[in-house]
């Protein structure tokens, strides 16, 4: 085992100049997860409230073992998608432990637009859903929702992992022997009465939790029939008469107090299959990557440091060190969990690529998972490359990456641009979990090589028409494509759009990483399959 070091000058201009800037991304984002937690509007809080609720966090709050953390998912998904709906979408999705047990906790916030499901709302469940099952988590879910938002019907209804694909999940979860349990607190309105019936155990408030597909109106619309809320679907007529639901509770702490006491009866956790070391806090303090971070994104960031600062006690067991060495590849642990890592410092190169299949193939056969640490430009360009196989060798990269069937998470800290960010784990491949820093960015290529691109188009364009573009005709054309870039790649847009799970800070990556670790330490080994390899 090697120990890293580390040159970095806290006390250098450089890294007080990047420290500051970073601060600010930093800044940015707790604003924004203070804006999303606050929930819906000062009026819809203050209803909840004197309606003797609990609001949707203190739910949480109240559900979750005293004293432990609570991994908040997708929670600025719909940033700026909706009027009047903050980050979020409307749900609250994350994994918290529940009477010793890590749960997935799913809880509709009725202080926003009635807890109804937007578009992303429906992608949002379905993503927690999916991590839950990939990770055996029983899934509790805190019903209070006015159902679908039926303006956004086209991003609702008809589509996979749309609103059907929860029920779809719920059945086969359930056929996994997964369980899970609905505490309906609020209305459950047409076809989201589904959600608890197509649970295992289903708690219902008095008074105040209210299940029926036709509520009273359309049941009056539908068939003439007049019939008040508490009869055709509160919570005494569905224990008592129906029996879709199984546990009456007189309010919402009598509800989680229930809930909490039904997962102390799931059966034992699974035990992991590894047994993780001492944990050891890093060599460096985490907080320094704030200013190892290039402000500069023509700068290229010092990521050994930035490694250094994740890991264990700086212990790394690098693997081919001389070879490729714009790839950093090796073993380390970080919380005591062992995870082989994929750190960019460069450009991807043919060794560099040869050496990342080599070195995911030994991770499969070791059964160790995967943490790919991504800042890269792409692959390299160019006559050279391409006569000696770039493609060929980025294809096996890709091959190996995407074959591996051990526990697979990206953290984009930096750039990821083109076949870069597809072959350092990017979202097609169906990482297992993936996060962002306030510095990453993303898209299929940079704003200046994007825009330089699209200008020499239009210049060759031009030749052929005769004509010739101006220095000002020039940057009057590119800037504006330059900005479409700029705002796309930024992980507040991918986190909107629920491309990655969540951003992150530096400083939190270390705990991020080590539950996501212990949750993948608890399935069953997968068989690998690897792809043809070209040669």
């Amino acid at each position: 085992m090697t120990m890293l070091t580390s040159t970095i000058d806290p006390t250098s201009d450089s890294f007080r100049a990047n420290q500051a800037a970073f601060r600010e991304k930093l800044d940015a984002l707790y604003a924004l997860r203070r804006q999303q937690r606050s929930g819906g509007s000062e009026k819809a809080r203050r209803l909840h409230i004197e309606r003797g609720r609990l609001l949707p966090r203190e739910r949480v709050e109240r559900l979750i073992d005293p004293g432990t953390p609570f991994l908040e998912l997708a929670e600025l998904a719909g940033l700026n998608l909706y009027d009047g709906v903050p980050p979020g979408a409307g749900i609250i999705t994350g994994i918290g432990v529940i009477a010793g047990r890590h749960c997935m906790i799913i809880a509709n916030d009725s202080t926003v637009k009635g807890g109804t499901y937007f578009g992303m709302t429906c992608r949002k469940h379905v993503r927690a859903q999916r991590i839950a099952w990939a990770n055996r988590l029983p899934v509790i879910t805190l019903v209070d929702s006015g159902g679908g938002f039926l303006p956004d019907m086209a991003n609702i209804f008809p589509d996979e992992g749309q609103f059907g694909s929860i029920f779809h999940n719920q059945v086969g979860m359930s056929g996994d022997g997964i369980p899970q349990i609905a505490v309906i607190m609020g209305p459950c309105t047409a076809g989201g009465a589904y959600i608890p019936a197509l649970c295992d155990e289903v708690v219902i408030v008095r008074g105040q939790g209210f299940m029926y597909l036709g509520g009273p109106e359309l049941t009056f619309a539908a068939t003439g029939e007049k019939v008040d809320a508490e009869t055709l679907g509160g919570g005494k007529m569905h224990s008592s008469i129906s029996g879709v639901t199984d546990h009456l509770a007189e309010d919402d702490a009598h509800a989680l107090a229930i809930t909490r006491r039904l997962v102390g009866h799931l059966g034992e956790a699974r035990k992991p299959r590894k047994t993780a070391a001492e944990p050891r806090p890093p060599a460096w303090p985490v907080a320094e990557i704030h200013g190892i971070v290039s402000r500069d994104p023509r700068v290229p960031t010092d990521n050994r440091a930035v490694v250094a600062r994740l890991i264990d006690a700086g212990e790394f067991h690098e693997f081919k060190p001389l070879y490729g060495d714009t790839l950093m590849t090796g073993w380390a642990r970080i919380h005591g969990h062992e995870v082989g890592i994929i750190a960019n410092t460069g450009v991807l190169f043919v060794e560099s690529a040869h050496k990342a299949a080599h070195f995911i193939s030994l991770c499969v056969q070791r059964d160790i998972p995967l943490l790919f640490l991504v800042d890269v430009t792409g692959f390299m360009v160019g006559r050279d490359a391409e006569q000696t196989g770039i493609a060929k060798a980025g294809a096996k990269m890709i091959t190996a990456m995407s074959s591996a069937r051990v526990p697979k998470f990206t953290v984009i800290t930096g750039g990821s641009y083109g076949a870069g960010y597809l072959a350092m784990l990017g979202r097609p491949f169906q990482p297992d979990a993936m996060f962002m820093w306030p510095s990453g960015r993303a898209a299929i290529m940079g704003p200046d090589q994007a825009s330089s691109v699209l200008a020499q188009v239009r210049v060759q364009a031009l030749a052929r028409e005769g004509k010739t573009m101006t220095a000002d005709e020039e940057e009057a054309f590119t800037a504006p494509v330059r900005k479409i870039y700029e705002d796309f790649q930024t992980p507040e847009n991918f986190a909107a759009n629920l491309w990655v799970d969540g951003v992150i800070a530096p400083e939190e990556t270390r705990e991020v990483m080590a539950l996501m670790l212990d949750l993948a330490a608890r399935r069953d080994k997968a068989e690998t399959r690897f792809g043809v390899f070209r040669f």
